[in-house]
């Protein structure tokens, strides 16, 4: 037996055909009253069904809320369905925003009568939140809560002629019986019960569904009871390819716009066999909006929309009817999602002729990210080892690409002591002296347009790629590779306009630089301080001298044996290397003290890795004693001895173990803070 008929036979044991003919279920018009009954919520409306498909993921506070302002964050928008691919990092506060709005509107409170309108610059992730909501009513519509159910008329050939709008088998119910039968259905409730929900008939089926009735109910003498008798209800799923429930409509050139792609048109080939072409069955009921009945319309770019496509959006929102050609206002139900960018809305907002759509839109402003970390992860979605293959990522490389970006996006403070780069910390969740958490707010408050300007994740994306590719004799891509390719990209950016915006976004990578600077020349003092001996030696040296100065005691000279007085250029040499000033000593070496005395009490040992402030005083003091040792700066000249060769290959193996280089991004950082050294532009040298 051949490998192909293997694979078959492997996923035919898998398939369920008892489960496929339970989700693809068919039944009667009495069969559906009892699920109606038993299950109400399959008679919801297109907003109560998606705020209860974001609700079925849960939700959680998110990190950096406070008491007085908690941020929840709704799982769904993690994308985990299909494993963070289309996960919206950050834009917290924007998707609380949105999920009230569909609460809202599924509360029936309004706002299922607006137009949604998600605005923000480009690449600023809209695209992907309607994605993700398309997506997400797709999936939940194949699930047990999310079922939804259809209609279809049999024909005399024994075939069935399905609602072409999927509408709402409980709108076949004539107007004047519709409340003592949702009352029947309603009875026995629990309003406590989360799942509750209370049936209510409204609309009317569209206009093929409507003649079909009419001629039945002339059938049977006025007895509606036996023309659903005729009818066929089934389970159906939303599925955006097969235009089921979900639709999107992209605006092409005004020219050849045509409002029929929303609404439908005539079928001319079937007005010979009807004979009329005001005849239902000779219109295909297949536009976007007849399409996206009970789920969920995308609009790309809507204010783009010829003047009669804005027409048609009025009537779907506001009145949730559209007009077919050559038909009455049919009702539809569904949820009306668009996007745009800045330009186009600002358009919209000085338009006078536009001022109907403005009162019927509600705003979501979708800005770009402002915090570094969730700047990162989009990032790192895309530029990881499962799909980066054959190149190294070095170590900050994504983080000062996201670092210049943020900052692109940020507002100059009034507070003259502030840098953007200290803003940029401060946004990240650091905190610097003299700023709380309120000034945090403050700032984010008195920055109207923060996050509405500034350079897209997909311009950086592209950069990073850029790199990726032109780098073809090194095995690993650098920060200093991406940063020269956004820097070199900018002459050519189409939405830079200003020479001034140009420059200040030039400025900006300086900055980046030489914040990266810092970074490695850190970790490098790191690497050459990481020998943990000599740091617990060094230690202990400085605790037993501390110990003696705090309790004016003499220290024994382990060579001599002779007591000493406490060696103050010693504590001094590592309380400098955090700015301990002179007159701020004591104070410092009494806190050491009582932190050990508390330490002991609970019955723990000291070790200076608890204390981050002495651990780096330790690190920098070690790194001094040991880079001339270790003769750093002969990187620069190539001309190394074997003895110095073998500390520096020992630095350069921490490099790889401790912060993720790999051998060729070891060396080049090594020789980049070599080269620092060797200038004498260190601030330790």
């Amino acid at each position: 037996m051949g490998t192909g008929r293997d694979l078959l036979n492997r996923f035919a044991e898998r398939q369920n055909a008892d489960a496929y003919r339970q989700e693809h279920w068919q039944g009667s018009f009495d069969e559906y009253l009892d699920i109606v009954k038993a299950k109400p919520k399959v008679a919801r409306t297109a907003y109560q069904r998606l705020y209860d498909m974001i609700m079925t993921y849960g939700s959680y506070t998110a990190e950096g809320s406070r008491k007085r302002e908690d941020l929840v964050r709704y799982r769904f928008f993690d994308d985990p369905e299909n494993g963070g691919r289309d996960a919206i990092f950050g834009l917290t506060r924007t998707l609380m925003e949105l999920t009230n709005v569909f609460k809202s509107a599924a509360l029936k409170y309004g706002t299922e009568r607006r137009v949604i309108l998600l605005h923000g610059p480009v690449g600023s992730s809209k695209s992907t939140i309607a994605r993700l909501l398309k997506k997400g009513m797709e999936h939940y519509t194949h699930t047990d809560e999310g079922a939804i159910y259809t209609f279809g008329w049999k024909q005399e050939d024994g075939s069935i002629l399905w609602d072409p709008m999927h509408g709402e088998p409980l709108q076949l119910v004539p107007e004047k019986y519709r409340e003592e039968l949702c009352s029947i259905l309603n009875e026995g409730l629990d309003e406590d019960d989360p799942n509750y929900h209370k049936v209510e008939i409204t609309g009317e089926v569209c206009p093929l569904s409507r003649y079909i009735f009419q001629e039945k109910l002339e059938q049977y003498d006025g007895d509606w009871t036996k023309v659903v008798n005729e009818v066929v209800i089934k389970r159906f799923f939303f599925n955006e390819q097969d235009r089921i429930g979900i639709g999107t409509f992209q605006p092409k050139d005004e020219k050849n716009q045509d409002s029929t792609e929303l609404t439908g048109d005539i079928n001319y080939r079937k007005i010979a066999e009807y004979g009329s072409d005001s005849d239902p069955r000779a219109f295909n009921f297949d536009g976007e909006f007849n399409v996206s009945n009970r789920g969920i319309i995308e609009f790309i770019e809507v204010l783009k929309l010829d003047v009669a496509f804005l027409y048609d959006l009025l009537g779907a929102s506001q009145e949730h009817k559209i007009k077919p050609k050559k038909f009455a206002q049919t009702d539809i139900d569904t949820v009306i999602l668009g996007h745009t960018n800045e330009p186009e809305y600002r358009k919209l907002q000085s338009n006078e002729f536009m001022e109907a759509l403005r009162d019927r839109t509600i705003k979501i402003d979708v800005p770009y990210v402002t915090k570094l970390s969730d700047e990162i992860r989009i990032y790192e979605k895309d530029y990881n080892t499962d799909r980066v293959r054959g190149k190294h990522i070095a170590p900050h490389t994504l983080e000062v690409a996201a670092m210049w970006a943020v900052l692109t996006r940020l507002e100059q403070t009034n507070n003259a002591g502030l840098t953007l780069l200290q803003k940029m910390k401060l946004y990240n969740g650091k905190t610097l002296p003299g700023f709380t958490q309120d000034n945090v707010t403050q700032l984010k408050r008195e920055a109207r347009s923060e996050g509405l300007m500034g350079i897209s994740p997909r311009y950086v994306q592209d950069k990073i790629s850029n790199a990726l590719v032109v780098n073809t004799n090194s095995t690993s891509i650098n920060p200093f590779m991406v940063l020269n390719e956004l820097s070199e990209g900018l002459k050519h950016h189409s939405l830079i306009q200003n020479d001034d915006l140009r420059e200040h976004y030039n400025h900006l990578i300086s900055v980046v630089k030489e914040e990266y600077t810092d970074m490695v020349k850190n970790e490098v003092q790191r690497a050459i301080a990481a020998d943990e001996e000599a740091l617990t030696r060094l230690c202990s040296n400085y605790i037993e001298n501390v110990k003696a100065y705090t309790q004016r005691e003499k220290v024994k000279n382990k060579f001599t044996g002779e007591d000493e007085e406490p060696d103050e250029r010693l504590m001094r040499s590592i309380e400098e290397r955090i700015d301990i000033p002179e007159t701020r000593k004591d104070d410092f070496r009494r806190e050491i003290m009582n932190y050990i005395g508390a330490l002991m009490l609970d019955g723990r040992t000291f070790n200076y890795r608890t204390n981050e402030r002495l651990q780096k005083a330790l690190e920098m003091k070690l790194f001094e004693d040991q880079k001339d040792t270790i003769k750093l700066t002969s990187l620069v000249s190539n001309v190394v001895d074997a003895d110095t060769q073998e500390k520096i290959d020992i630095v350069k193996s921490r490099l790889v173990r401790d912060f993720g280089y790999n051998d060729e991004s070891a060396t080049d950082v090594l020789q980049y803070v070599a080269s620092i050294f060797a200038r004498g532009d260190a601030k330790n040298e």
